[in-house]
């Protein structure tokens, strides 16, 4: 494909960001290159503020290889720590802004970073994640803060960039972040990203939507997920400007295109349906974009978007652990389908042993890179976790597809025990683990459902322990402040019994089947001030 000649432009040992920020700098020097919060960086800036802020990590103590780990929206001071990290050699881990409670502890002792660097309003997201009992030495604030200590640790504003360092000697395989992906039958699960891997997510990406030189890429996605991640890499390998929008509008969104001149866009499945709920209105075509990364879109969805929007929508295949690897260009792209093995990979549809499956029988998805380094290296600190995965030379998805003869990929359902809400992986096991926590609540099951967006809603079937006088409200409530916004059930109903098979495993492909039903609760539905009121008792 296309995207294949950079190879040429990075040798193997070059597929690291500081030597690839250095190079593009003194390629396209004060062209812009990023812009967050309001701010532009040029090519020439970044490779500068890199330098900079990576001496002030090494004045701090942080080293080649430590954890640094990043609470922050989209903003320039998360582009500038991940420049700095990478700079020096030190590992992001950039955690969902989301995150609190036990999901939030797990992850800051798993990672064992010593240094966490957060924006002032996530500094109560720490309330319940059992700080003390990190690796945590100090907390460096971004924005105002009143306080000189929190949790037993220093609280210190973030320092000012220092003198200029130069960059480590970085190998490809060296690990540029942890990202943590949910976990379906456990914690989340820390993915350790190698340098060239998103070197190779910046290529096929970049191939597969036409990104040029010049181009104008615009993201509404956290900086926390690959998705926008990638989107940097993608301006840093072919000149172009990539700008972080600080959340997604559904108002703001055609306007925001409007006002930084975008070319590119970058959409998750339920946005696209979200947009298409407003009335139809010029602003929808008042842009320049051709093209939007968007995977997932029902096919009833993409059709209407298209004409309305004139953007045509780019499909595909990826996981934090892997990279772009089965797409179609808009062009070419077959209806419910996501695509065909992308040049670099090779993907098996499977049986439960690894045997590969014929044509038109669906089974597991299996990938392999031939890349070294283009997919993740393993989970972090998990090697059971790992060898699991990736048995047998091959990462097993949990995703279960079809493959036609012609070679094209349909997706069908998850083999995982996940839910994908507002394009967030939720780990069933956690949200349960919160609901159990409560001290009248027996067991639990948490599952997905659809909803009216075509992907999932989370519901929970609550046994509750006898005569324990428990609402859903106060269930509610007391999750709320222990689970991401995005992970809190919308539908809970109390249960006498959960089916269970012989061995005592919850059936939840039963509690699937019956759904919604008229004795389930739901949030949506409940009265915002009854809520509030009781968030206040």
């Amino acid at each position: 494909m296309k995207g294949r000649a950079f190879p040429k432009l990075f040798a193997p040992a070059e597929r690291n960001l500081p030597a690839m920020l250095a190079a593009q700098a003194g390629r396209f020097g004060d062209k812009p290159l990023v812009t967050g919060s309001g701010t532009t960086l040029s090519f020439r800036e970044a490779r500068e503020l890199a330098a900079g802020f990576g001496g002030t990590l090494l004045s701090a103590g942080i080293e080649r290889g430590d954890r640094v780990a990043l609470i922050c929206g989209n903003s320039l001071e998360f582009v500038t720590v991940m420049l700095g990290a990478a700079w020096i050699g030190a590992v992001l881990v950039p955690i969902n802004t989301g995150s609190r409670g036990p999901q939030l502890a797990h992850i800051l002792r798993n990672c064992g970073a010593r240094l966490l660097i957060l924006e002032a309003e996530f500094l109560g997201s720490l309330e319940h994640a059992q700080v003390g009992e990190t690796a945590l030495e100090a907390l460096w604030l971004i924005g105002k803060g009143e306080m000189e200590t929190a949790h037993g640790l220093p609280l210190l504003p973030l320092p000012e960039t220092s003198a200029p360092e130069p960059a480590a000697a970085i190998g490809p395989g060296d690990t540029l972040a942890i990202l943590y992906t949910s976990g379906t039958t456990g914690p989340s699960k820390g993915v350790i990203c190698p340098h060239a891997q998103y070197y190779w997510w910046g290529i096929i990406t970049a191939g597969m939507l036409g990104v040029e030189e010049g181009d104008v890429l615009v993201t509404p996605l956290p900086l926390f997920h690959s998705n926008a991640l990638n989107s940097f890499y993608q301006a840093l390998l072919k000149g172009a400007h990539v700008v972080y929008l600080p959340r997604f509008s559904v108002s703001g969104f055609f306007a925001s295109l409007a006002e930084h001149k975008a070319t590119v866009t970058y959409l998750l499945g339920a946005m696209v349906p979200m947009l298409l709920s407003r009335s139809p209105s010029p602003q929808e075509k008042a842009h320049g974009v051709r093209i939007a990364l968007a995977p997932g879109v029902p096919e009833r969805f993409r059709v209407d978007f298209a004409a309305r929007s004139g953007i045509a929508l780019l499909d595909g295949y990826g996981s934090t652990e892997t990279n772009f690897v089965i797409g179609a260009r808009p062009s070419v792209q077959r209806p419910g389908m996501m695509g065909a093995v992308i040049d670099g990979f090779e993907a098996r549809v499977v049986d439960e042993d690894d045997n590969e499956l014929p044509d038109g029988e669906a089974g597991e998805l299996m990938l392999r890179a031939r890349d070294p380094y283009a997919f993740a290296r393993g989970y972090f600190a998990m090697p059971d976790k790992t060898v699991e995965a990736w048995r047998n030379l091959w990462f097993h998805t949990g995703d279960r597809v079809l493959r036609e003869s012609d070679g094209q990929f349909r997706f069908l359902d998850r083999l995982k025990d996940a839910i994908r809400r507002r394009g967030e992986n939720i780990s069933s096991f956690e949200v349960e683990q919160v609901l159990i926590s409560h001290p009248a609540i027996a067991a639990a099951a948490v599952f997905p459902v659809s909803s009216e967006l075509a992907e999932d809603e989370v519901m929970a079937a609550v046994l509750p322990k006898p005569e324990s006088g428990l609402s859903e409200l106060e269930l509610f409530a007391f999750c709320e402040p222990r689970l991401p916004r995005f992970a809190l059930p919308r539908f809970v109903e109390f249960v006498a019994e959960l089916p269970r098979t012989e061995n005592g495993k919850v059936q939840k492909f039963k509690l699937r089947e019956r759904g919604v039903g008229p004795r389930t609760w739901d949030r949506e539905k409940a009265g915002t001030d009854d809520i509030t009121q009781m968030k206040r008792k």
